[in-house]
């Protein structure tokens, strides 16, 4: 399986997330490719739909080991953000060993890794443990494709293939998402006397979040991560010139450390007043002298030629998920530029180095004898 041949394939079908982008068509396409290529593989494939959302399906394939040693998941989202100021979001040229278009960073180059991974796995030598390989829907909006994955499968390690540059990432922030609601009164904009202008009744709200991201700047950093922050995602108040605002929101994120709770940061929010919770996702740190982390970190000096760097990464992962439920859990994937810009491309030299990686890492992971391992079905 040619990995830069499947990498523009992936790139030149369309999966914008349709929770992003209204005529965003989602994860189908790719599915079907999913499926088409693993069809002739030993491996038994499961597409699920997240239930109440159709045409939303995460794939599924399990390549089944002899029983005796611990599962391993690759992890890798299918969906990508909009595709807004590209000129050719879905042609994936090829030039000067870059792969470019939407996706091709984030992360259809660390998918593209994985599943020629599980083929080349599945030619060769029987392993110990189960590989599984999860094609997730939804990571670009509220991760729902692995938090569904998880309802049906669990295993004992997790290689979540976002990009790293063949990095090891042991860390990640969280987020949440926050609305504020503020009530005016409407009249004509020559009425001060009858109307009150929600606009500006937000004012004391602003003042408190800007004083609370000037405390967050002071508390202690995180030795990878940094800080946690908080900004203004947007505020909409007001429909006409001469129309003082009925009613205003103001939507915040906040972005998390891996040790702050989303009942802290709760707390933070409605010191400053009455504030809805409306998504959030913990951080996540693993140790990189794990078990699981001290083999990539072998098998990447290898591949390499040198010493990887131990990172954490700002982004959100669903790398948070799977450790949340026990699951020892690592970030490595490609290496290239551009998620969410206008410009994005993948490095193919990197992508195929990603694919050698993880073969290595499952036949490592899995061949080890576990008594207490968990089938990675429940």
């Amino acid at each position: 399986m040619d990995t830069a041949a499947l990498l523009q394939r992936l790139v030149r079908t369309n999966s914008v997330n349709p929770a992003l982008m209204e005529d965003g068509p989602g994860e189908p396409g790719v599915v079907a490719i999913l499926e088409e290529l693993m069809a002739p593989l030993p491996v038994t494939v499961t597409v699920k739909r997240l239930e109440g959302m159709a045409g939303r399906p995460t794939l599924v394939a399990v390549l089944k080991g002899n029983g005796d040693g611990p599962s391993l998941l690759f992890n890798a989202h299918t969906d990508t953000v909009g595709v807004e100021n590209m000129a050719d979001p879905f042609d994936g040229r090829i030039e000067n060993g870059r792969l470019y278009g939407r996706g091709s960073y984030d992360m259809k180059g660390g998918l593209a890794a994985a599943v020629c991974a599980l083929a080349d796995l599945a030619e060769g030598p029987p392993l110990a443990g189960d590989v599984i390989l999860a094609a997730v829907a939804d990571e670009e909006f509220a991760s729902l494709g692995t938090q569904e994955f998880l309802v049906y499968y669990k295993t004992d390690g997790a290689v979540v293939t976002e990009p790293t540059a063949l990095d090891l990432c042991v860390a990640h922030k969280g987020f949440a998402w926050f609305q504020f609601e503020i009530e005016g009164r409407a009249a004509h904009g020559s009425r001060p006397d009858l109307g009150i202008d929600a606009n500006l009744a937000a004012l004391p709200m602003l003042q408190g979040l800007a004083e609370l991201n000037r405390e967050l700047s002071r508390r202690p950093p995180h030795p990878l991560l940094g800080r946690a922050s908080l900004h203004v995602a947007s505020m909409l108040g007001g429909n006409a010139w001469s129309t003082y605002a009925a009613h205003c929101t103001l939507r915040v994120e906040r972005r998390l450390l891996p040790h702050e709770t989303i009942e802290q940061a709760q707390e933070e929010m409605n010191r400053i007043a009455p504030a809805k919770l409306i998504l959030s996702r913990r951080g996540f740190e693993t140790s990189s002298m794990s078990r699981l982390s001290s083999i990539a970190m072998d098998v990447l000096t290898d591949v390499r030629g040198s010493a990887p760097s131990i990172t954490g990464q700002s982004p959100w992962f669903d790398a948070a998920l799977l450790a949340a439920e026990g699951i020892e859990t690592i970030i490595v994937g490609h290496d290239g530029a551009g998620a969410h810009a206008a410009e994005e491309w993948a490095d193919l030299e990197s992508v195929d180095k990603l694919r050698r990686t993880l073969v290595q890492i499952a036949n490592r992971w899995c061949n080890r004898n576990s008594p207490g391992a968990r089938s990675s079905a429940q």
